[in-house]
């Protein structure tokens, strides 16, 4: 608990949550903001519009688009220790390194948790907001959107232990960094475009999300616009499943494989 309490001292002396609060609320709030005023049925393919269930679903399920985000942040933030050097004066303070890095995972799980609030709350604020100003009432309770935000909440968390996790293994922030931005914004995609392959598309972490948030419009769209057959989603229950396992083998190597290796 000392440690997790010094982990705790240290990120609150820095802008990351500060940072982090103003991504979230710019990915969540604002494009929510923006698709809704724009209205779901100018895109393409055209959606329902935000006075029925779908298109409400489109314009939430369309922000896990953007979960790659907090794997940035939290890929960035443990690199930096390992750039700067200051990763080095803790492991001085504490010489157990598994429990200064187990620490450091909680409390980056904590912040994903505090990012994925944020982001889902100025989702539906927003969603909200633009619904008076275009007069179309919601297809939706808002009350009845709250499961949906949890999802997003928790997923988000999840992206942000894998972030810290690929960051604690390749230490090198453009590699980090280069990884995460190529995995979540090319390589799934070009997967989904192999035939056979984009079968294994559910197993991967955004077909997990995607099935966890019953947001299919990518595959389905991919499949439209080529002679693909989309593969099929796995349950939410599952999904979340295959996330935690992603989570937790992120967390296991981010512990285990720094253990021995030299910080230089």
């Amino acid at each position: 608990m000392n440690v997790i309490r010094g982990e705790i001292v240290r990120l609150r002396a820095t802008r990351l949550p500060l940072w982090s609060a103003l991504i979230a609320l710019a990915c969540g709030g604002g494009m929510t903001l923006l698709l809704t005023l724009t209205g779901p049925q100018n895109a393409q393919p055209p959606m329902p519009d935000i006075d029925t269930p779908e298109g409400v679903g489109f314009v939430l399920g369309i922000g896990t688009v953007l979960l790659f985000v907090p794997a940035l942040i939290g890929t960035i933030a443990i690199t930096s220790e390992y750039r700067h050097r200051t990763i080095g004066t803790t492991f001085l303070v504490v010489p157990r390194r598994g429990r200064v890095l187990t620490a450091k995972l909680a409390v980056y799980a904590v912040l994903g948790l505090v990012y994925g609030a944020v982001f889902g709350l100025s989702a539906l604020l927003a969603l909200i907001v633009a619904s008076w100003t275009r007069g179309v009432p919601l297809g939706v309770n808002p009350a009845d959107l709250m499961p949906a935000l949890i999802q997003l909440g928790l997923a988000a968390a999840v992206y942000m232990l894998l972030g810290v996790g690929i960051g604690a293994l390749a230490r090198s922030p453009l590699v980090a960094v280069g990884i995460v931005l190529g995995y979540f914004m090319f390589a799934e995609y070009i997967l989904m475009l192999i035939p056979g392959v984009n079968a294994i598309y559910p197993l991967l972490p955004g077909g997990a999300t995607a099935s966890l948030t019953r947001f299919d419009f990518l595959a389905d769209a991919i499949a439209s616009q080529t002679t693909l057959t989309p593969a099929p989603m796995v349950s939410p229950a599952l999904g979340a499943s295959i996330l935690v396992a992603y989570a937790a083998a992120a967390a296991t190597l981010a512990v285990v494989i720094p253990l021995r290796r030299d910080l230089a």
